[in-house]
């Protein structure tokens, strides 16, 4: 009997696609795709043998004619129109990189997605600052959008992404709806994700509080932002990161893991390797993908490096508020492990979990099958400790 497409599982059988098409599609309620455009790749992709290059070829056609549509849109004077084609552009063609092999290909791929992300940034939300943040003797690219309707200065909220995303989507899909709530944004690619590793090569390192201090530095020295109520959300592989940012950054006033990290993941990459040689559709990463981002030689070194990133080494430190949540049918992050972190944190902090389950939605790796219900739930979370007002849509106090 066939296995009927959904939602959420695209190509049945083949995880690595679908999660990877589930995670383009989440950025559809923010106007950055289009759902047909969507469509017909399906429709080639389903028809095509399933290799990376297939992928990038159906992704990259797509993200190229939406290209196009926004020069076109540009010489007409329409900059609304360009932008969210030049964001879609930028999806496709990010989305398309996804599963080639690091070398010039990959960084030529990812050289157009950012280009694109980046002009329909500036037609779509002008409001949006490009900023490098100092970082050693090298900067962090980061996406500094104000909040709505604040005078005075406000709280802010600082979005490590994860594995596989970048600022550009964060800023969409966060961004957002916390402006709308009275916070500052900023989404910053760290060490290891987005535009920082693709095209600085800088690698990720599991002491992620050395980054998110150099994110406060710079907020802090900002008249706008209130450097007493600044929070940190990471998401994805970035729950990992939120946590130990919590642990170590006493800066910190409030932390979200929107996905618990890994409690070992060590063993989670063996078991991830060990998959992909078996069948690597059953996996979401592609086997080069952590061994890339940490830039170790081989995958034991890669292995041995991964001891340090995992949230059993930091919960008990655990000391601002922190909200936990877990979508209940991940399938690239167990759920167990939100109840694992939830539990290791000291009872005396204000702590909270919450597993999205199926039928609200949001229940997918990082809610991406319900992105809105997953940030919403957050923002209201935090609006709750940082200014009541902003909870109910109305405007934070100054």
């Amino acid at each position: 009997m066939n296995v009927r497409p959904s939602w959420v599982e695209q190509f049945p059988g083949n995880f690595q696609w679908s999660n990877a098409l589930l995670v383009c599609k989440g950025m559809a309620p923010y106007g950055a795709v289009s759902l047909a455009d969507l469509d017909r790749i399906v429709d080639r992709l389903a028809q095509s043998d399933v290799t990376p290059e297939n992928w990038y070829r159906e992704w990259s056609a797509v993200g190229r004619q939406s290209e196009e549509l926004a020069k076109e849109a540009d010489e007409r004077g329409s900059a609304r129109t360009a932008g969210s084609y030049y964001l879609r552009a930028g999806n496709y063609l990010y989305t398309g990189e996804r599963f080639l092999k690091p070398g010039p290909e990959k960084e030529q791929a990812s050289r157009e997605a950012f280009r694109c992300y980046h002009e329909g940034i500036r037609r779509r939300f002008p409001q949006i600052e490009f900023v490098e943040l100092p970082y050693g003797d090298k900067s962090l690219p980061a996406l500094f959008m104000p909040a709505k309707g604040v005078d005075g200065n406000a709280p802010c909220v600082i979005i490590f992404n994860g594995m596989d995303n970048c600022k550009e989507m964060s800023i969409l899909f966060v961004g957002l709806e916390l402006s709308e709530r009275g916070f500052h944004t900023l989404a910053v690619d760290g060490p290891g994700q987005g535009e920082t590793m693709r095209l600085r090569g800088i690698h990720a390192r599991h002491d992620y509080e050395v980054p998110a201090a150099a994110a406060i530095d710079w907020l802090s020295a900002r008249s706008d932002v209130d450097d007493k109520r600044i929070a940190v959300l990471g998401y994805s592989f970035g729950g990992y990161y939120a946590a130990r940012i919590a642990a170590h950054e006493p800066r910190i006033a409030a932390a979200i893991a929107l996905t618990a990290g890994h409690w070992d993941l060590a063993a989670f990459q063996r078991e991830v390797m060990e998959k992909a040689r078996a069948e690597q559709k059953s996996v979401a990463q592609s086997n080069f993908q952590f061994q890339w981002v940490v830039g170790a030689p081989d995958s034991e070194s890669a292995l041995r490096i991964a001891e340090d990133f995992s949230v059993k080494t930091v919960a008990h430190e655990i000391r601002c508020p922190i909200l936990v949540t877990h979508g209940g049918k991940d399938r690239v992050v167990p759920v167990a492990n939100a109840q694992k972190l939830f539990d290791a944190i000291p009872e005396t902090t204000d702590k909270t979990l919450r597993i999205f389950q199926e039928e609200e939605g949001g229940s997918a790796h990082a809610h991406v099958d319900d992105r809105p219900a997953g940030i919403a739930f957050a923002a209201d979370w935090l609006a709750e400790r940082f200014h009541p007002a902003a909870r109910s849509g109305g405007p934070a106090d100054a």
